[in-house]
């Protein structure tokens, strides 16, 4: 019987929750935004413009592949058994992926499902695709290499035995490492065994050349261990790649070695490090100084290499994660930039040598402090030849702890990841501390477009699918605090259309003054305004305002100053942000900030662990309330403190929720702007902001009431309506025109909940049986009114009537959410719930749907008429010279056998290539200008060349013939004076005899 009196007890007449049924209340998961587990494995297409990501198996997810594309496009392809993705390629409409368990998962991009799965006959260390193939090849733990066809979906009849064991029969086990397709030439294959590298050539079914990197005794090789050059190594191969126009061959080891080979006649051209050349010659390079003297620095192995080119394929340079000394400073990736490539034919062997031995300049790509990169991804501008790595304009870097690194390439500039990539991958770009929810007026927020300089869009790929448009409901404005000190803000929705789909994006650290030690405690950003606050770890509070940088593109110096006890930090707005969120003003407390609220009527309030309370008045902006909480208990004259023993009062007090309200005090007959501070030790104080005659506003302490435990939640009601009594700018307005609001304050704390008329009324109260509370909110149902939603240790949620306080309906949703993370968790007044699920992924639930999981994306990812380009082929002194040119449709035949029909996808490739030339025919016109040439389509665009080409071969063919005719009557010429002078000669001699 106790809840048929609480409401009479609130000063509350109305059941605000009589509309509400059990059967009303049923969690549906809306969405997820994040990455499930941590990222091992990349993937870039740049035909199609979509990036790939894999995940690991781990206590917080099962691995699974994201496939993400412009703006919200996103689709996840989960793995058929639990499993972790180790490789993850682009091929054409299809995407192949290899899990920790070997076994090969094929899913088609057009439906965004699974269509085969194959296990090979072995441990599959190595796989290699082309985007002109139908084909992947597998290389095994055994040495051998198998293939697959993703066309028919079943093994080819391919297979390449362990080369390396024919050609060195003691070795021990080899296993293939790396495999790679010549980039201009697909009959020949560079196979990276552990123990060194081999070409296979499809056109005579044989290795033709081998590459062992032999270190004889002396030669310090990449080793930091100096007494390892004693000895005669065969250091380990990790990498094996090709020059990217085939002519030289590079090798990693594992004592970080790099050697360049000539794949013609196998000559080691020279063998280096990132720091040192010769290292394969004795007496060569000096071991690396460790930290203390009389020891040596450990080198990082050799992660990942890449063979990267401009737009001219002979214009090239290194890209390389790791072989850096473990004690340098500086992090990152290292570029050796090698420039134009000698002419092969017409330099000398010391002239190659040198282009690798002395580039046109060496430097670092650099990443966070004590972050190592151990895998990267290219994005390159068009083509996805060359391995992936001609004419990048970004590479994306994974970090050690699972962290993504954007950076410009070559200049190694850092790329915001804000309107560049999807939002799921802000969560690892850098990790999330904090998250909070605003909930914005729709029309404020379609406003709130930044414009901030950027490059050119990275993935432009895909297609959302339709959704719902709920033109009338407010925004769910998510910030999300990341470990460098940025704060971003996005739409998170309801599941439905989302309009404004930009992302926003203060810097903190900029903001304070520095870039270490900027760990964002608390954050909150005002609906009605779009202005925003957050504190720091350290203590200061910066406010953020929108407007114009009127400094864009300058970087102005600080220049200190303060005023109304706020430092003005306009000058330190980011120069490339035209109109965004500017830094306003920053206060200086001590102590971590505890609590934070920005209201719609132009107030903060900030709460600092050492006890401290300040509140802001924006229009200053100025500081017009600063007081500690000890103080606030001599100013209490209604003694209404619960615990008032002398142990309870020595605890450190500090505040834990802040909330503003409009309403009338117990005992007043008129209404207020009221301030709501909730501590930890369960007491709840009420400030009234009082106008002053001079414009501003004054803050007096009213009176405070106790609760049990430490405050969660703040709730101001209007007790005759049941709608919330917040300081909304209408209700402000109001009070010049003395509208009284009668209103009680709903205080939910870690064990209990009670509805009281502030100050310091006895009101109703309910105690939560054996379970805490770590997060709360009143929300409401369409118009059947409001209830107490909130989030239990055990794992559940539950709804509560208002005012009786009597439960309607529970539910477990510790199977989506992490139980240990509720207290973060932010609960909406339209009955969302957004939660962590793990370290870097959040769950929009919503409490009032019909139980439905998660539905599967709808979003389109192939672009079909996006075609791959042609592969590069050999040049035509090549072709002139007798070398064979193998085709993608030679390679169906060898590799899927002769009887193999066409593919699917060649048979289209066909057909589109006639239909495209009949186009041009139809529209065929005589010279074209030079911007039709920049936008005509694939096909125009290889028949131009074929046609130039036939030119230039006709042009040398005519050349050829004139040669052939001039030296032809040059050798007539010739036999014509050798005629004649041997016939002078003759008759020279019989005259001599005759006497003539």
């Amino acid at each position: 019987m106790a809840h048929l009196l609480r409401g009479k007890q609130a000063g509350i007449h109305r059941d605000f929750s009589g509309g509400l049924d059990p059967q009303l209340f049923a969690i549906d998961e809306v969405a997820r935004y994040g990455i499930n587990s941590q990222i091992s494995a990349l993937s870039y297409d740049p035909v199609q413009s979509l990036l790939a990501v894999g995940t690991s198996d781990t206590q917080f997810g099962g691995g699974q592949i994201y496939v993400f594309g412009q703006s919200r496009v996103s689709v996840v392809l989960p793995l058929p058994r639990k499993s972790s993705v180790k490789s993850i390629h682009f091929v054409a409409d299809k995407l192949v992926c290899v899990d920790s368990k070997h076994e090969i998962s094929v899913f088609s991009l057009e439906t965004s499902r699974i269509i085969s799965t194959y296990t090979p006959p072995g441990s599959v260390t190595a796989l290699l695709t082309d985007p002109t193939l139908d084909f992947a090849l597998f290389g095994l733990q055994n040495g051998e290499i198998v293939a697959y066809d993703l066309d028919r979906q079943h093994p080819a009849p391919l297979r390449i035995p362990n080369l390396w064991r024919q050609q060195h029969p003691n070795s021990r086990l080899t296993s293939v490492v790396t495999l790679a397709f010549h980039p201009r030439d697909l009959g020949s294959l560079l196979i990276g065994y552990n123990a060194g590298a081999a070409v296979y050539s499809f056109k005579v079914d044989k290795a033709t050349k081998f590459f062992q990197y032999e270190l004889p005794p002396g030669a310090p090789g990449g080793d930091s261990d100096p007494t390892a050059s004693s000895i005669r190594r065969y250091p380990r191969l990790t990498q094996a790649i090709w020059h990217p126009t085939g002519t030289f061959v590079l090798t990693g080891h594992e004592d970080s070695s790099l050697v360049v080979w000539d794949p013609k006649d196998g000559r080691k051209l020279l063998a280096r490090t990132i720091q040192d050349t010769n290292v394969d010659e004795p007496g060569g390079a000096a071991a690396i100084r460790g930290a203390t003297p009389g020891t040596f620095a450990l080198k990082c192995p050799l992660f990942r290499i890449a063979w990267c080119s401009k737009e001219n394929p002979d214009d090239t340079g290194l890209l390389i994660a790791g072989g850096t000394p473990t004690t340098s400073i500086e992090k990152g990736l290292t570029f050796i930039d090698l420039g134009q490539t000698p002419n092969y034919t017409t330099s000398s062997w010391q002239v190659i040598s040198q282009h690798f031995e002395k580039p046109k300049r060496q430097h670092t790509l650099p990443t966070p402090p004590n972050a190592e990169v151990v895998d990267f991804c290219l994005i390159p501008r068009r083509s996805p030849h060359y391995a992936g790595s001609h004419d990048p304009i970004a590479v994306i870097a994974l970090l050690a702890s699972g962290e993504l690194v954007t950076l410009s390439f070559p200049s190694g500039h850092a790329i915001n990841p804000n309107n560049q990539l999807h939002v799921s991958l802000s969560y690892v770009h850098p990790f999330i501390n904090r998250i909070d929810l605003a909930f914005v007026e729709r029309t404020r927020w379609l406003g709130m477009v930044e414009n901030r300089s950027k490059g050119p869009p990275i993935l432009k790929g895909g297609a959302e699918a339709k959704r719902s448009l709920m033109r009338y409901a407010n925004r769910n404005i998510l910030q999300a605090a990341h470990a460098d000190g940025t704060v971003r803000m996005w739409d998170v929705g309801h599941g439905d259309e989302i309009e404004n789909q930009t992302m926003i994006q203060v810097d903190m650290a900029r903001a304070v003054g520095r870039s270490d030690n900027v760990y964002i405690s608390k954050m909150s950003m005002a609906g009605a305004t779009g202005e925003l606050v957050a504190g720091l770890r350290t203590g200061e509070v910066a406010i953020f305002r929108w407007g114009h940088n009127k400094d864009y593109g300058k970087e102005i110096r600080h220049v200190e100053a303060t005023a109304f006890g706020l430092e003005t930090i306009k000058d330190r707005a980011e120069p490339n942000v035209k109109e965004g969120l500017l830094p306003l003003a920053m206060f200086e407390g001590q102590g971590q900030v505890t609590a934070l609220k920005m209201s719609d009527v132009g107030f903060a309030a900030a709460g600092f662990q050492q006890g401290a309370l300040v509140v802001i008045d924006l229009r200053g902006p100025a500081v017009i309330y600063q007081a500690g909480l000890n103080e606030l208990a001599s100013q209490n004259k209604r003694g209404s403190f619960r615990r008032s023993n002398s142990q309870t009062q020595e605890k450190a007090e500090w505040p834990t929720c802040i909330e503003f309200g409009v309403m009338s005090l117990e005992g007043e007959e008129y209404s207020s702007i009221l301030l709501f501070v909730g501590t930890n030790l369960g007491r709840l104080a009420t400030f009234k902001l009082l106008p002053e005659s001079h414009g501003g506003y004054s803050v007096k302490f009213v009176g405070s009431s106790a609760s049990e435990d430490r405050i969660v939640t703040i709730a101001p009601i209007d007790a005759e309506l049941g709608d919330p009594a917040e300081a909304t700018q209408s209700a402000v307005a109001g009070l010049r025109e003395g509208r009284k609001i009668n209103g009680v304050v709903l205080v939910v704390a870690t064990s209990g909940v009670r509805i009281f008329q502030p100050p310091a009324a006895k009101g109703a109260h309910k105690t939560f049986d054996e379970v805490f509370c770590d997060s709360a909110a009143v929300v409401r149902y369409q118009a059947a009114g409001y209830a107490l939603l909130a989030l239990f240790g055990d794992g559940t949620a539950k709804t509560f009537s208002i005012p009786a306080l009597k439960q309607i309906a529970s539910a477990n949703v510790s199977h989506i959410l992490n139980v240990r993370r509720f207290a973060e968790a932010v609960v909406t007044p339209t009955g969302d719930i957004i939660g962590w699920t793990g370290p870097s992924e959040i769950a929009l639930l919503n409490v009032w749907g019909t139980g439905s999981d998660l539905t599967r994306s709808l979003d389109k990812l192939l672009n079909v008429d996006a075609l791959v380009p042609p592969r590069p082929t050999i040049s035509n002194v090549q072709w002139m010279t007798g070398t064979l040119y193998v085709t993608p449709a030679d390679m169906d035949a060898l590799i899927g056998g002769p009887n193999r029909p066409p593919s699917k996808r060649m048979v289209e490739q066909r057909r589109a290539e006639e239909e495209q030339q009949r186009a041009m025919k139809r529209s065929a016109t005589a010279g074209s200008s030079s911007a039709e040439t920049q936008d005509e389509g694939y096909w125009a665009y290889m028949q131009r060349q074929m046609q130039e080409r036939t030119q230039s071969l006709n042009i040398m063919g005519d050349t050829t013939d004139k040669v052939e005719e001039s030296s032809s009557n040059w050798a007539d010429d010739v036999n014509k004076f050798v005629s004649k002078q041997k016939k002078k000669a003759v008759m020279g001699f019989v005259g001599s005899k005759l006497g003539f």
